[in-house]
């Protein structure tokens, strides 16, 4: 709407992808920080709290009546605020929209189910879960090739050229980056606000490089590149305001957790930026927390699988340093210390090439 008005208007200044993604932050965070509060008093009055897994650390149970699902609300201010300021005739944005409705309604079902059994086991099962994410991933892969006209081309950083074509193949890594990523951010989401910042990071590290990616003369000078996809960052944006708006409420002691219908949707958008962009190599470094949590539990499981013997006192990595009874803060604090690091040097491979 807000973009045609440069159009009908002749506000010129409203045509920037920067002004947009400015406005749409704030419309995002404005309207989850007014929306939460009353989100959370319905919650608790409907008893729309979170169950905990009888596995967790002891003084996890304190948290058992905290409001859950907050991932709807900041997932709809996202989705609000980029409708209002998004260009519809571009494809990417379009796919940006799609990825976070599928994956929302996937989270949502997954969150409605254990809160109606009040068990933290009582979700989707894990293969209907799992099922349902790459069918998600399938549909947000064939929109690119169909609508987007998306090129298959593989690039790795430091190197200036694409290293392969991956033809067909190209979905199926298209679909393992985003599933994996949406997982990944969904085994993260274990402490209070321990998911949140690493996502602001990750998505404003993701909105540089889309914004470059998007702009002919920065994609040139940084010999990345040149794909329209400069309009996601308008959503991208959108959803780090939803997110600072949420972590208002979920900074220690968290009076909301995002759920599965957070954890799953944000997980799944980072995978979709790093599609998008050409940096499912580099979204390994840009998600650094999610990756090391994710390998904590795969370390973990074979290890019990093949040893009998446990590699680190709880899994995920989060988890075990509960048991070695570190301050949940100082936890917190130190992993999104790590997040800030790593996307730093994110960014700065974009020069080195």
């Amino acid at each position: 709407m807000i973009y045609y008005l440069h159009q009908i208007l002749d506000i010129n200044i409203l045509g920037y992808i920067t002004i947009r993604a400015g406005i749409a932050f704030f419309i995002a965070l404005f309207l989850t920080l007014f929306l939460m509060p009353k989100f959370i008093r319905w919650a608790q009055k409907t008893s729309s709290v979170q169950p905990i897994n009888n596995w967790a650390p002891e003084r996890h149970q304190e948290k058992a009546k905290t409001p859950t699902m907050g991932g709807v609300v900041f997932i709809g201010s996202t989705l609000f605020a980029s409708l209002l300021t998004i260009n519809f005739s571009n494809h990417y944005a379009l796919g940006a929209l799609l990825t976070l409705g599928l994956f929302v309604l996937i989270g949502f079902q997954d969150d409605f189910a254990k809160i109606k059994k009040n068990e933290n086991l009582a979700g989707l099962k894990a293969r209907t879960k799992m099922i349902l994410q790459i069918l998600s991933a399938l549909i947000v892969a064939a929109f690119l090739c169909l609508f987007a006209e998306f090129n298959t081309e593989l690039y790795v950083p430091f190197i200036k050229t694409p290293v392969l074509d991956m033809g067909i193949f190209a979905i199926a890594l298209w679909v393992l980056v985003i599933v994996a990523t949406s997982n990944a951010v969904n085994l993260t989401d274990g402490l209070d606000g321990l998911a949140t910042v690493p996502s602001i990071v990750a998505l404003t590290s993701f909105s540089i490089i889309i914004y470059a990616t998007g702009n002919a003369i920065i994609s040139e000078y940084l010999l990345i590149p040149n794909i329209p996809v400069g309009e996601v960052s308008i959503v991208a944006s959108a959803l780090i305001g939803a997110l600072a708006g949420f972590l208002w409420f979920n900074c220690h002691p968290a009076e909301v957790f995002m759920g599965d219908s957070g954890s799953l949707t944000v997980g799944a958008f980072l995978g979709y930026l790093a599609v998008i962009s050409k940096s499912e190599i580099l979204l390994l470094l840009i998600g650094s927390i999610f990756v090391i949590e994710t390998l904590s539990v795969i370390l973990q499981v074979g290890s019990y699988k093949l040893r009998n013997k446990r590699v680190f006192l709880m899994a995920p990595i989060h988890h075990h340093f509960e048991m070695k009874n570190w301050a949940e803060n100082k936890i917190i604090v130190r992993f999104w210390i790590i997040a800030i690091l790593s996307n730093i040097l994110a960014l700065i491979t974009l020069k080195i090439r």
